[in-house]
C-alpha cells in the first residue's frame, strides 16, 4: 500500500531533488524583477521629491511669497526654525514649516 506512494514521490536519481542554487534563482527572478521596478518608478522619485521640498523649506526667506499646503497663498513676514507667520490679504496667520507646499512662480521680493 504504502510501496505506490513512496514511487509516486519519486526518488532523487528520478528527479526529486530538491532544488539547487540555479532554480532558486530563477524562482526568486520575479520578485527580484518587480522590487527593481518598484524602486525605480516609486520609491527613489518620492524620495527625490521629499528631499527637493526640504531643501526649499530650508532656504525659505522674509518677503517670499509661498503657498501652504491647505491652499493659502500669502507673504512671509518672519520665519524662524518651527513656525512662519504669513500674511495672507489683511490676515496674518502662524504656520508649520511643514505646512509650506511650495514657493509662488514669478514672484519676487516685495519688501
Amino acid at each position: 500500500m504504502f510501496e505506490s506512494v513512496a514511487y509516486a514521490m519519486g526518488t532523487p536519481q528520478a528527479g526529486g531533488a530538491p532544488a539547487g542554487g540555479a532554480d532558486m534563482l530563477m524562482q526568486f527572478l520575479p520578485l527580484i524583477v518587480m522590487f527593481v521596478i518598484f524602486w525605480f518608478l516609486l520609491i527613489r522619485p518620492q524620495q527625490k521629491r521629499a528631499k527637493a521640498h526640504k531643501l526649499m523649506l530650508s532656504e525659505l526667506k522674509r518677503g517670499d511669497h509661498v503657498l501652504t499646503s491647505s491652499g493659502l497663498i500669502g507673504r512671509i513676514l518672519e520665519i524662524d526654525d518651527e513656525q512662519v507667520l504669513l500674511e495672507c490679504g489683511e490676515a496674518k496667520l502662524r504656520v508649520t514649516r511643514g505646512a509650506i507646499g511650495g514657493l509662488m512662480p514669478g514672484r519676487g521680493d516685495s519688501k
